[in-house]
């Protein structure tokens, strides 16, 4: 098995607060792996850190053996790190065509010249962001809406949208943050299903953040758990609900 990602001795400090403390795993290539842990646990912020939104107190971060700490999240992006946000981050006053365009601009290679005169490499990349765009929507289920802008889509639509827009990227590492917020029990049932789906199609390592513990039990191949910052446990679904860190963590000790 290959290490893809992997966290050494993480913190992140904000005044006295240990937000991540002293945080370290390996995520192997392939595999799904779920982070879990009450609200306040430091998942986000550790998602942040992964993802160069906010800089690294202490610890290393290394994707493939190369070191990501200290990069900006538009490197990251291009080393093949894709993300979604626990709060959604579309381009509202877009259409849901455009905003998986939008985020192909990492892989394209044609500079301010050949746009402004519309070279004929210019008009081959945009045939191909165009056509990748629309494959990108037929995927996720929303190719009969692809002009509507993307702030009259239901939250379970732009939640499918923002995950288009991550694979637009065409990353090799998916973090997935809170996907299943706001479903019903039948859309968590597809997002399971399709998320399965997306990982054998495009070949994708995916980290995954979510309080649904049954999908991340149902989901996930190893999962992480965190509490107040620190990792309490790492493994696969069936050791980790029998471990009594974490079952203390979730409905505190006797």
């Amino acid at each position: 098995m290959t290490v893809l990602l992997e966290a050494e001795r993480l913190c992140r400090n904000f005044g006295g607060l240990k937000a991540v403390n002293n945080v370290s795993f390996q995520v192997v290539e392939g595999e799904i792996f779920g982070l879990i842990g009450p609200n306040g646990a430091g998942k986000t912020t550790l998602f942040n850190l992964m993802t160069g939104l906010t800089p690294v107190s202490n610890g290393t971060l290394r994707y493939r053996g190369e070191y990501l700490t200290g990069l900006p999240p538009h490197r990251i992006a291009g080393k093949g790190i894709g993300r979604t946000f626990q709060n959604i981050r579309l381009f509202k006053g877009l259409s849901a065509l455009e905003n998986i365009k939008v985020s192909q601009h990492v892989n394209t290679n044609c500079g301010l010249f050949s746009g402004i005169f519309c070279t004929p490499a210019s008009r081959a990349e945009e045939k191909m962001v165009d056509e990748k765009a629309w494959e990108l929507l037929k995927l996720i289920g929303l190719a009969d809406r692809a002009t509507e802008l993307a702030e009259n889509f239901s939250y379970g639509d732009q939640r499918r949208l923002e995950i288009g827009r991550a694979l637009a990227l065409e990353p090799q590492v998916l973090l997935l943050d809170e996907p299943a917020a706001g479903m019903n029990s039948a859309e968590k049932h597809g997002l399971t299903e399709f998320i399965r789906g997306i990982r054998e199609q495009f070949k994708l390592t995916v980290l995954l953040i979510e309080h649904h513990v049954p999908l991340v039990m149902n989901l996930c191949d190893r999962i992480a758990v965190l509490n107040f910052g620190e990792l309490i446990a790492v493994g696969n679904p069936v050791d980790v609900q029998k471990n009594p860190a974490v079952i203390e963590a979730y409905l505190g000790a006797e």
